[in-house]
């Protein structure tokens, strides 16, 4: 079976950043399961799977605008520290979750604590680099109702409560 939309797809890949720095890998995991042609991976990596079948393997390098996006200075905030006295233990580094105009929750990264402003970050933590993969196809699939109508896969031994 041939890797397209709505096939689910069963990876195991090892991610790397222009340095050869490994950022992330399913090596030592189950496979990592996506559900092809819905966003449940960056487009560049679903675009390069595409026609791929079990068993094959390829090294891709995705830019930027194809994986996280480019980095945007707008994202990054400075917020006054009482917009943020509900929150114990504040640290460099912790993520907190905020919300757009219209309610819709993101992740912020606090990158700096001074006295009364605490500058956050709403990039992606990989945003503005090109991504380099190698990936392996494990296995393809026809993707049940159920995930085709929820957009992603469902794992064997937990349901999706939507």
């Amino acid at each position: 079976m041939t890797v397209k939309k709505d096939k689910v797809v069963e990876i195991h890949y090892t991610l790397k950043n222009d340095d050869g720095e490994v950022l992330d890998t399913s090596k030592g995991q189950e496979p990592m399961p996506i559900l092809q042609g819905h966003g449940n991976i960056v487009p560049g990596l679903e675009k390069a799977i595409e026609g791929m079948k079990k068993g094959e393997f390829c090294d891709v390098s995705v830019e930027a605008k194809e994986a996280y996006g480019e980095y945007h200075v707008e994202g990054v905030q400075d917020i006054p520290m009482e917009a943020l006295q509900g929150i114990s233990d504040l640290q460099v580094g912790m993520e907190l979750q905020s919300q757009d105009e219209q309610g819709n929750p993101f992740i912020v990264v606090v990158k700096d604590i001074a006295d009364d402003v605490v500058t956050v970050d709403a990039n992606h933590p990989l945003a503005g680099q090109a991504l380099h993969f190698s990936v392996s196809i494990e296995d393809v699939r026809e993707a049940t109702k159920e995930e085709l109508s929820h957009g992603h896969v469902h794992s064997h031994d937990s349901s999706c409560s939507h």
